[in-house]
């Protein structure tokens, strides 16, 4: 009597990564509403007489100055998670574990830059958050980006565990956070360039 072949392996469930992208979707729509919303009370604005640029909407108070260096340095220290991220993906994948714990601890020290130059953004701008519809929706988009690198170093820290706790034939998680993270790069360029620079 002859037996049957073994049943095929099931392949293998992805669930933090679909995870992973449907809070992505989520955030994205969060994001980009909060953005249209910006948009729309810019245009909305009444016109006012600059002396440097002529008649421009007057939805940014004049006396407000965007500390332009912090800012920017927020946009490059992403993109240089995005580099530290895929390192961790391309070292977990060969079970190198001394780089991949390098790369881990780089992509949370320079996400915690990132947040530490936000905070600074805040501080030098002394934006009061009552004070008017640029400033309520200037604290509510800026917010909810430092909540979601907030999120997004909490989600390396976790990463970073579970691979160098014992746990390297799960990759999965690796590459979610690398995927978290490419997000948040995205978010933010759309963020700095309507709020910071177009203002």
């Amino acid at each position: 009597m002859l037996a049957l072949p073994p049943a095929p392996t099931a392949p293998a469930r992805r669930q933090v990564f679909v995870g992973t992208a449907l809070a992505i979707t989520a955030a994205t729509t969060l994001l980009g509403g909060m953005l249209a919303t910006w948009l729309q009370f810019r245009a909305d604005a009444p016109l006012r007489e600059s002396p440097r640029r002529g008649l421009i909407r007057d939805w940014m108070p004049e006396k407000i100055v965007v500390p332009e260096v912090a800012t920017n340095m927020m946009l490059i220290g992403l993109c240089v998670v995005c580099i530290m991220a895929q390192w961790a993906v391309y070292s977990a994948k060969r079970a190198d574990r001394t780089h991949a714990g390098l790369a881990f601890g780089l992509t949370a020290l320079f996400g915690l830059m990132v947040v530490n130059a936000q905070v600074f953004t805040w501080t030098q701008m002394g934006v009061a958050a009552n004070d008017g519809a640029f400033h309520t929706m200037f604290y509510a988009i800026t917010g909810t980006m430092t909540l979601l690198l907030v999120v997004g170093i909490v989600f390396t820290a976790v990463a970073a565990f579970r691979f160098l706790g014992g746990r390297t034939k799960e990759l999965e998680v690796v590459s979610a956070s690398a995927l978290y993270w490419y997000f948040l790069t995205a978010a933010f360029t759309a963020v700095w360039f309507v709020v910071y620079v177009q203002k």
